[in-house]
C-alpha cells in the first residue's frame, strides 16, 4: 500500500533580484518524509526561516519544488487544471494561521461555507439551501460550534477561537484525508490553544484525517504529535516518532531547543488529556 504522501529528496530556491543583483535562497534543502495510510498527526518544527512553511505550501501545490519529487496518493503535486485541483483539493486543504486574514472582514462568516458545501458536494447536482445549511452544521458541530452560532455574523463579530474553529470547519466540509495547518494556534489566545490542539486529535480520532501541524511550539507538538520533524536553515536535522525524538534528542540542535524551550517542564507534559498542559504552556516561551 503507497503512502498517502511523500516527499522524496525535496529542495526548493527562490531567486530574487535583477540579473545584475541576483541571488539564490535555499528555503528547503533536500527533504524527505511520509504519511502513512493511518491517520497520525506528523509535526514540522522549526525557527522562523527554517523552511517549514515553505513545505506546506509544496504539500498544498501552491508552491513547485526546485528539485525532487512530492507525491499524494501516488501522484506527484503540481500544477493541475482546474478540475484535477479541485479534486486535489477536495482531499487535502489548509488551515491557515490567521484566521482573521482567512476571511474578508466585510463578508459574512456563512457564506464561506455554504460556497465551499457548494463548491465540492458531491454528485453532479448542487445542493439546494437546506442541504447547504445542513452540510455547514455537520461541520461546524465536529469543532464545537453550530451554524446558528455564526449564521449572518461577520468575522470581527467572532472571538479569535471561534474564527479559528470555523476556518478548520470550512476545511472539512470537502471530506479532506489531509489537513495542513501552518501555525494554527499562534494568533490564538493561550487559554484557548489547547482546545484548538485537543480538537486536532478529536478530528484524527473521529473522522480518520491525517494532519500536517507546522508549529514553533515543542509543547504542543510533543503533546499531539505521533511524529516530528525538527527543521533548521531549511534542512530536517532529527526526524521520528515524536516522543522519542523528544525524550532523547540526538541532534545537538535538537538537544539544544529542548533546554532552551521546554527545560525541566518537559516532563510536566502529559501523555494525554488537558491536565497540566495548559499551564505548561502558558510557562513555556515558544522558539523566536
Amino acid at each position: 500500500m503507497s503512502a498517502l504522501l511523500t516527499l522524496s529528496h525535496v529542495t526548493k530556491i527562490f531567486r530574487q533580484g535583477g540579473i545584475l543583483g541576483r541571488r539564490q535562497i535555499t528555503a528547503v534543502k533536500d527533504v524527505s518524509f511520509e504519511l502513512g495510510q493511518e491517520p497520525e498527526i506528523l509535526s514540522i518544527v522549526g525557527e522562523s526561516g527554517s523552511g517549514k512553511s515553505t513545505i506546506a505550501s509544496m504539500i498544498l501545490g501552491q508552491t513547485t519544488p526546485t528539485e525532487g519529487e512530492l507525491d499524494f496518493r501516488g501522484k506527484a503535486v503540481s500544477v493541475h487544471g482546474a478540475s484535477e485541483r479541485r479534486a486535489f483539493m477536495k482531499e487535502v486543504q489548509p488551515v491557515l494561521q490567521n484566521p482573521f486574514e482567512a476571511f474578508n472582514p466585510l463578508k459574512r462568516v456563512d457564506r464561506y461555507l455554504f460556497e465551499t458545501a457548494r463548491n465540492f458536494s458531491a454528485g453532479s447536482k448542487r445542493p439546494d439551501r437546506q442541504e447547504v445549511e445542513r452540510i455547514a452544521d455537520a461541520a461546524l458541530a465536529h469543532v464545537g460550534l453550530s451554524l446558528a452560532e455564526v449564521k449572518g455574523r461577520f468575522p470581527h463579530e467572532l472571538s479569535g477561537g471561534q474564527l479559528q474553529r470555523t476556518a478548520i470547519a470550512r476545511a472539512l466540509i470537502p471530506q479532506p484525508r489531509l489537513l495542513v495547518a501552518d501555525e494554527p494556534v499562534s494568533m490564538v489566545d493561550a487559554s484557548l490553544r489547547m482546545s484548538i490542539v485537543n480538537l486536532f486529535g478529536q478530528l484524527k480520532r473521529e473522522l480518520g484525517l491525517s494532519i500536517i501541524y507546522i508549529t514553533h511550539d515543542l509543547a504542543t507538538a510533543y503533546y499531539i504529535s505521533d511524529k516530528i520533524i525538527i527543521m533548521r536553515k531549511g534542512e530536517i536535522v532529527e526526524q521520528g516518532q515524536a516522543r522519542a525524538v523528544l525524550d532523547n534528542p540526538q541532534h545537538p540542535y535538537s538537544r539544544a531547543l529542548k533546554d532552551a524551550v521546554l527545560s525541566a517542564d518537559f516532563a510536566a507534559i502529559p501523555q494525554s488529556g488537558n491536565a497540566g498542559i495548559d499551564t505548561v504552556i502558558r510557562k513555556i516561551s515558544p522558539l523566536p
